[in-house]
């Protein structure tokens, strides 16, 4: 019995090409779930610095990054970078920080790393 071809005329048995694309579609998934797991692990750090920095719940980090990535027109992801690189060189864009400061005074006030700690008073 002859196999089938492929409709595109390629000479490929049918199952080669369906296999060929499955091939593909798979390849395609795995890049989508690696620069997912990427995406996630820089948003998991940027909420840790969030958190340690503001003395905010895990739940409160992901909402300051979530509006100030609303408030900027900013993916997520990309103000989760910007907050991450802060975090190594103290380079933080003016907009950013000015919204991330906004953000976070209305979680209460906090203090950036490179503002000297106010005195307690005695």
């Amino acid at each position: 019995m002859p196999s089938q071809t492929h409709p595109e005329g390629s000479g490929l048995p049918e199952a080669a090409a369906d296999a060929t694309e499955r091939i593909f579609e798979l390849e395609e998934e795995v890049h989508q779930l690696k620069e997912a797991v990427t995406s996630h692990a820089v948003v998991d750090q940027a909420i840790g610095m969030v958190v340690a920095m503001a003395r905010v719940t895990p739940d409160q980090g992901w909402a300051v990054l979530r509006e100030v990535s609303q408030h900027t027109n900013i993916k997520l992801r990309n103000v989760a970078e910007m907050i991450v690189i802060w975090g190594r060189n103290g380079e933080l864009p003016d907009d950013i920080r000015a919204e991330l400061e906004d953000t976070l005074d209305r979680y209460g006030p906090t203090q950036f790393p490179d503002v000297p700690p106010v005195p307690p008073v005695s």
